[in-house]
């Protein structure tokens, strides 16, 4: 290249870096704000003092806070990850979207947040598709559906039908991606003949139950709840988890997050079926599935994730069992000792809160170990 097409192209290379700079520090603010506030308003909701009680911001988180968690939040997160995958600038309309929603619920607007998380779940069932087509396998396939359930939850929500509808489409879309995930990295594992087809039933039931929950909660719960059980089962038969267990280092760490939350998974759907019963178990159902198994899902993917699309490089090592073990620790208190105590429940949403914190702390430290170790400018390892 001469040096006359060098200048030219410069501002233009030279703007697109910035914009990209704008765009993920805007990224960035929006999964912060959803997560910090969403976070607090759970709190809020179970009365631990985390501010001004008259405070309007937090009065709204604690009303929004399963949109802040589960769309603002994970939705943007999750679709991150795929605009990364997708390498298309569209792909990034989706969790552009959905972080602005979490902005948007936690300023008192309803409607412009409902119809942007419409609009985040459309763009991400597109960029789905396309995955779809540049790589036809069972998993991106289910991936598809995910986002699918995701687009059927929020336009639930921006019609205005109640959390009994709309939250079991939304777990279905976080609950099918790590399937989804977990199908793609045991696909070269050698199964029994009737494990994928037993894994779509399952998978279908789970549909079939997010669905009926809009006409009758019984019936829909004991589907939904019936299927994330039988759906723990087969990912405890068949995940791969089951092996590197054994193993050791980052594998190992990653084998026991997956196990645990395998082990909510179950305890979940038991309780989403019972709650759907009469049983006062909701409280159970909810978080044994949001924390239990989806943030033990994040703590363990973490250290793969983030150097893939982020660029942030991390030094593993044994602390990261510190802030699984307080999460796993302050979940069980929190829901079996405060299954009849409200202090218990409050106490231990607390410790959940500062697990949550001390992971984020113990990433960035591992973050900076890996600076000062290797400069940086190093390039991280993708693969344990």
């Amino acid at each position: 290249m001469d040096a006359a097409a060098h200048e030219r192209q410069s501002p233009q290379l030279h703007g697109l870096v910035s914009t990209r700079r704008v765009l993920t520090a805007l990224l960035l603010a929006c999964v912060a704000s959803s997560l910090l506030a969403g976070i607090a308003g759970g709190l809020f909701r179970l009365g631990v003092p985390v501010g001004p009680a008259d405070a309007p911001w937090l009065a709204r988180a604690a009303l929004a806070h399963a949109g802040l968690m589960m769309c603002g939040f994970m939705g943007t997160v999750i679709g991150i990850e795929r605009a990364v995958a997708a390498k298309i600038r569209l792909a990034w309309t989706a969790p552009l979207a959905s972080g602005l929603a979490g902005v948007a619920l936690l300023n008192g607007l309803d409607g412009p947040a409902a119809w942007l998380l419409v609009a985040a779940a459309a763009a991400f069932v597109g960029v789905n598709l396309l995955l779809l087509e540049r790589q036809l396998a069972s998993h991106t396939g289910l991936l598809l559906v995910s986002a699918c359930a995701w687009f059927v939850g929020n336009v639930l929500f921006a019609a205005g039908a109640g959390a009994a509808a709309v939250l079991p489409w939304w777990f279905a879309f976080l609950v099918m991606t790590i399937a989804a995930e977990r199908l793609e990295m045991t696909r070269l594992m050698r199964r029994r003949p009737g494990a994928q087809p037993a894994l779509y039933l399952v998978l279908s039931v789970l549909v079939v139950g997010a669905a009926a929950s809009s006409v009758s909660a019984l019936v829909g719960g004991l589907l939904f709840g019936t299927a994330l059980v039988a759906l723990a089962a087969w990912l405890f038969l068949f995940d791969i988890a089951r092996r590197t267990v054994r193993a050791d280092g980052l594998s190992r760490y990653m084998a026991v997050c997956l196990l645990a939350g395998y082990a909510w998974l179950a305890i979940g759907g038991a309780a989403w079926a019972a709650s759907a019963a009469g049983w006062p178990a909701r409280d159970m159902a909810l978080h044994a599935l949001a924390l239990g198994f989806i943030f033990s899902m994040i703590m363990g993917h973490a250290p793969v994730i983030l150097p893939a699309i982020a660029r942030v490089k991390l030094a593993w090592g044994r602390f990261f069992y510190v802030p699984l073990a307080a999460l796993h620790l302050s979940l069980a208190a929190r829901l079996f000792g405060g299954f009849g105590d409200v202090a218990w429940r409050s106490q231990g949403a607390l410790f959940n809160a500062l697990a949550i914190a001390l992971f984020a702390l113990t990433v960035a430290g591992a973050a900076f170990a890996w600076r000062r170790r290797h400069g940086p400018r190093a390039t991280a390892r993708t693969t344990p």
